[in-house]
């Protein structure tokens, strides 16, 4: 094989307590494609800067093969120092790289060359630094969080850009179809070490449970042979001295080997308060129109919210998806049309800017809105230093400074308040934005048992796919006009698809007939056209069962809360209610198995033809 473009060996860091990370030792190769994975705090992005050589290991060795060149993508971009972008972007080439190439590359994400460096968007700062990094088409790329802050298009070009590219790399991201796309081979950093697996980021969860799984495994067998050697210590019989010694000393090192067994760390706990319930509509927009600096961002655009229903919004940046939302919310009144908001809403909103945010801040401050040591979740008091334990934070860090946390920190802490408050209505503007796997997993599962209703908006296309049931994008051939599609982001790319297919499928207008020519006639003879369910039709097929389901249970725990003979004496008033419920909820469940027979019937004809 090959000699490494790099080697890590027996890398060792710490910070003055427990070492961050020890005995680290991985290669990378030519063509090779890594991920390096880990939960925040596990020391990824101290690993890609010591690779760098931006920090000085503790101990260990870096060494790269003579002439290989490195580039290296940091999370927090500095263009200080620099005239415009051009002249950032192009300090990142060598002696013998395309002078012109930075240039291109600005222009192809968005960017103009001649603009200056200073007021930024998180956004355009990122594109500007990804210009830098890959204008010198290095050997070795090492990316951390290149997808931070972009958004769809871009994300893609860079896919696209990374795709084609010949250089190594090494990419630390959140974003699950990201990594699947490029990586071919997979670095764990776990609790201060390193595993491999010789696949791409597709195959990771699987084999880290798997991992998880065998260690618990030998943990358990470790536990259940120190209870056995115990039972032998107390009731065995007494054998001679020395050899009795020995196995008391055995028992002591299985007893340390267990309590210095560094555990799995473990998950965050993320539950939304409960809020009463909002009315069955939440939201009635009526072609609402807004225009701002000229710009029309929303047109003539309708849609009716219900209660429970979890609604992506897509879209390249400046498209007008923080406008849409502000419009659907009530937060900014429309130039024409109007909305109507539902009744009993209580709205949480998760600013993508972590706009609370105030870096001399203590977290316990932060939390409990400076009313002491204590908050309110769920209608209970909670001690602050139990609540940050749910999200991860150590008690000690209670009385830390916001600007001392990292980025996933930060994202954890505008959270975890959110989620104290009691809501029916989440507004989740880019929540996914530097939170590690297993956060963004239980970030999901939150959304997928919240009773209330949730508004997304979000570039993470794995995780849109993962929790919304409709997408709203932007049109691309109408400025302004958005369209709304059911199901995921990747339902929106296949019916964005099958349309287009249709347009270029569809014939040719005709051209005016020439003097004495016989306008063309119709071909009688085609074959008609297949009918089928459309995309809309499926969705309502798989999604019906599971309402009627709910429905159901709805029902069975009305007619068990009005079976109690003395409910109606107790509170006559609660009856009357519970019976309406009960009604309701009877008519809906009969109403949506209605559509579901038409539809499975329509289905079996279909097939059947």
């Amino acid at each position: 094989m090959a000699a490494p473009l790099m080697r890590l060996e027996d890398i060792t860091l710490t910070f003055g307590g427990k070492p961050l990370l020890e005995a680290v030792s991985f290669s990378v190769h030519q063509g090779d494609r890594i991920a390096l994975v880990g939960r925040n705090g596990s020391g990824k992005s101290t690993l890609l800067k010591i690779a760098a050589g931006l920090v000085e290991p503790s101990g260990g060795t870096v060494t790269a093969e003579r002439g290989t060149t490195v580039r290296y993508l940091p999370q927090a971009p500095d263009l200080d120092g620099h005239a415009d972008l051009h002249a950032y972007a192009a300090a990142g080439l060598g002696p013998l790289d395309d002078p012109h190439r930075a240039d291109r590359l600005l222009a192809e994400l968005g960017l103009d060359p001649a603009r200056s460096p200073a007021n930024l968007s998180g956004g355009e700062a990122r594109r500007a630094a990804l210009a830098r990094t890959l204008a010198a088409a290095p050997d070795l790329l090492l990316l951390d969080e290149p997808t931070n802050h972009l958004d769809l298009p871009a994300i893609e070009w860079l896919e696209g850009e990374l795709a084609r590219s010949a250089s190594a790399m090494v990419i630390i991201s959140h974003d699950r179809r990201f990594l699947e796309t490029l990586t071919r081979k997979t670095v764990w950093l776990d609790r201060g070490t390193i595993r491999e697996n010789a696949k791409g980021f597709a195959g990771f969860e699987e084999w880290r449970d798997r991992v998880l799984e065998e260690e618990e495994r030998d943990l358990h067998k470790l536990k259940r042979k120190i209870v056995r050697e115990e039972h032998w210590l107390t009731y065995g019989v007494t054998a001679r001295r020395k050899r009795n010694q020995r196995r008391l000393s055995d028992l002591k090192s299985l007893r340390q080997r267990f309590r210095d067994h560094d555990k799995a760390p473990g998950a965050a706990k993320m539950e939304a308060s409960d809020a009463r319930a909002s009315g069955k509509l939440v939201i009635e927009a009526d072609t609402v129109s807004k225009t701002l600096g000229g710009k029309p961002l929303v047109r003539d655009f309708s849609l009716r919210i219900h209660r429970g229903d979890r609604i992506g919004l897509v879209g390249p940046n400046g498209a007008g998806k923080t406008t849409l939302i502000n419009l659907l919310t009530g937060a900014v009144q429309p130039d024409a049309g109007h909305v109507r908001l539902g009744a009993n809403l209580d709205i949480a909103v998760l600013d993508q800017r972590r706009a609370a945010l105030d870096p001399d801040e203590t977290l316990e401050h932060f939390l409990t809105d400076g009313r002491g040591q204590s908050l309110v979740v769920n209608g209970s008091q909670k001690h602050v230093a139990s609540y940050m334990k749910d999200f991860l934070f150590k008690p000690e860090q209670a009385r830390t400074p916001v600007r001392e946390l990292s980025g996933g920190e930060k994202a954890r802490l505008v959270l975890a308040r959110l989620l104290a408050r009691p809501a029916n209505l989440l507004v989740l503007d880019e929540p996914t934005n530097d939170l590690d796997m297993e956060t963004l997993d239980l970030l999901q599962e939150l959304i997928a048992g919240f009773d209330g209703t949730v508004l997304l908006v979000s570039h993470d296309r794995d995780f849109l796919d993962r929790t919304v049931g409709a997408v709203i994008a932007p049109d691309p051939a109408q400025p302004g006009h958005w369209l709304t599609y059911a199901g995921g982001y990747s339902d929106m790319i296949a019916q964005r698809r099958e349309r287009t297919a249709k347009t270029d499928a569809s014939p040719a207008k005709a051209k005016p007939a020439r003097t004495g020519e016989s306008p063309a006639q119709p071909d009688t003879k085609s074959a008609p056209a297949r009918r089928k369910l459309s995309f809309k039709q499926k969705h309502a097929l798989e999604t019906l069962p599971g309402d009627m389901e709910r429905l159901a249970e709805e029902i069975a725990g009305l007619e068990t809360q009005m079976a109690d003979p003395d409910f109606f004496a107790r509170d006559p008033s609660g009856f009357s209610d519970a019976a309406k419920k009960l009604e309701a909820a009877r008519s809906r469940h009969a109403a949506k198995e209605e559509e579901w027979l038409e539809l499975e019937l329509m289905r079996e004809e279909i097939e059947g033809a």
